[in-house]
């Protein structure tokens, strides 16, 4: 008997477009942080400097500190002291993409075309014959920096059919440095005058940039039922989204006790920048940011570094980051008994490699979470011909010593420049955060 998929709920169906609303507003890393700032500034949380020094009533209740492309979030329940452990949800705000190399002027055979460099390891195929918007950062010779979001200006044209015969037959070869080049338009076109009219600022002032490209349709609800959610970026944004909802709920709503005894923790959130090209940067997650900030948040509620290494020994993260469902048209490229479904919640990413930090305690205490919230739950692990990925999981927890567990939502389609995904799993996976962060 065929199994039919359920519409998805009105609260699934919201949570989607609100997904695909915050994707819009979030273009580029800069821009998620913007977005994920705006929504917490919104639901009441105050905004932190981390070149200030922070006392107990600075990091008490809910706040927020920005580095670049990462942004950090915190709500510190009433009474929350040196002994307070720490729930952390962590995720990346970077997606593979083409990104402007600093003097992007380009052109032959009549038209006008943007040097890029490949960021990440993007499905290149994916990125041919659809219309990009172009978003960033821009530095300016005063030291500020603005974010620039364009419309759809660039476009990959792929070689016609007529003139690669073989293609069809013999697959797609792809040279990043000439097949790659965007058009911008006919003639001339100065791409930096271009950035510079779309952030209201004179092209003289720019002197730096860090401008990725990014499909311009907008995400959308597809299916019989509209169970399925096409969109860029879910990988990760569809974590970034589910954690700062979480936070956000869980800061407004009445905090109960935690379910492991004990002082409440402080639950807290993070969204790093670069875990596509290895994390390795200041706002990456194998910078420092996280741990400066548990460090001052510790002790300015009265901590030292002994207190402070008790309580990361009792904290628990959980990584969240978008994962592989089993694909319908390659059914051999996955586990022949773990099969990860669209539709199913959340799944539990494992390795044995480590390539995922999730062990059994961590497991243990992800399921205890999902059951609080009612949430479905799955595993992931990949077919021992395959090579696994990573996330920021195994790098937060070599840093900081604390478990970690390694999550997120299926997807088919993974770093193509449109993804695929159940409308009803961002939800799931928010709720899960919200019952994780709570304790």
């Amino acid at each position: 008997m065929t199994h039919t998929a359920p519409a998805p709920s009105a609260a699934a169906r919201e949570n989607a477009l609100d997904l695909g609303a915050f994707v819009t507003a979030s273009p580029s890393s800069f821009h998620a942080v913007r977005e994920s700032a705006r929504r917490l500034e919104q639901a009441g949380f105050t905004r932190l400097e981390e070149t200030e020094h922070w006392e107990r009533d600075d990091v008490a209740g809910n706040r927020f500190v920005e580095r670049d492309g990462a942004i950090l979030a915190w709500s510190a329940p009433e009474g929350a002291d040196a002994r307070s452990p720490f729930r952390i949800v962590g995720s990346h705000t970077d997606s593979p993409a083409l990104k402007l190399k600093p003097n992007p002027q380009l052109g032959a055979e009549g038209f006008a075309q943007v040097g890029v460099e490949i960021y990440g390891g993007p499905l290149l195929n994916s990125w041919l014959d659809r219309e990009l918007r172009m978003a960033g950062r821009l530095t300016l010779r005063d030291g500020r920096s603005v974010l620039v979001d364009t419309p759809g200006l660039l476009r990959v044209p792929q070689l016609a059919v007529h003139l690669d015969r073989a293609v069809n037959k013999e697959g797609l070869a792809l040279d990043p440095q000439r097949h790659m080049q965007p058009i911008i338009g006919l003639g001339e076109v100065d791409v930096l005058t271009v950035l510079a009219e779309h952030a209201d600022v004179e092209p003289v002032e720019i002197v730096g940039m860090d401008v990725v490209t990014v499909d311009a349709q907008s995400p959308a609800l597809f299916g019989v039922r509209e169970e399925l959610l096409a969109s860029a970026r879910l990988d990760n944004l569809s974590s970034v989204h589910a954690e700062v909802q979480a936070l956000i709920a869980l800061a407004s709503g009445e905090r109960e006790e935690p379910a492991a005894g004990g002082p409440a923790p402080i639950a807290l959130m993070i969204a790093n920048d670069h875990e596509e090209v290895g994390s390795a940067t200041r706002s990456g997650a194998g910078g420092p940011f996280l741990e400066d900030a548990l460090v001052r948040i510790h002790a300015a509620l009265g901590g030292d570094d002994v207190s402070r290494r008790e309580v990361m020994a009792s904290s628990l993260v959980l990584s969240a980051d978008a994962g592989h469902a089993a694909h319908p048209n390659y059914p051999e490229r996955h586990d022949p008994v773990t099969r990860p479904r669209l539709g199913a919640g959340p799944m539990l990413k494992i390795n044995a490699q480590q390539r995922y930090a999730t062990d059994a305690v961590g497991i243990a205490a992800f399921t205890a979470a999902c059951e609080r919230a009612e949430v479905p739950l799955q595993h992931f692990v990949s077919n021992n011909a395959m090579p696994c990925g990573s996330t920021i999981g195994p790098i937060t927890a070599t840093r900081l010593g604390m478990t970690t567990i390694d999550v997120g939502i299926t997807l088919l389609s993974m770093h193509s420049a449109r993804e695929m995904c159940a409308a009803v799993d961002p939800l799931l996976l928010q709720r899960s955060c919200s019952a994780f962060l709570a304790g």
